[in-house]
């Protein structure tokens, strides 16, 4: 390989780089949101997988049925995360241009 397509190359991960950490900083700024139970858990999630807020309508709160809260709380930070991991993965796809990298996301 010449050392002018090493240098054309390096400069291209570079700009990667670049990119990578300017997605990196707007993904922890997007929230998700994804919700259970008809909206009776809401969870909001951002772009690095943290939870943001967790909401609960009173109505949700049975003492006699706990069980339920407890599913409903799982299926939304579940689906919340799942919608913030695809976010990061198509915004990764838009920088790599679909390339898989391995241990990067």
């Amino acid at each position: 390989m010449g050392m002018g397509n090493m240098q054309k190359m390096m400069k291209q991960v570079q700009k990667m780089q670049a990119d990578m950490a300017r997605m990196q900083e707007e993904l922890a700024s997007k929230e998700i949101e994804a919700s259970a139970g008809g909206g009776m858990v809401t969870v909001v999630a951002n772009g690095k997988q943290e939870l943001m807020s967790i909401r609960i309508k009173p109505e949700a709160v049975d003492p006699e049925d706990v069980e339920m809260l407890e599913d409903l709380m799982l299926a939304a930070v579940n689906e919340a995360l799942r919608k913030s991991q695809e976010m990061v993965s198509e915004e990764m796809n838009k920088i790599t241009g679909g390339m898989k990298i391995p241990g990067l996301f």
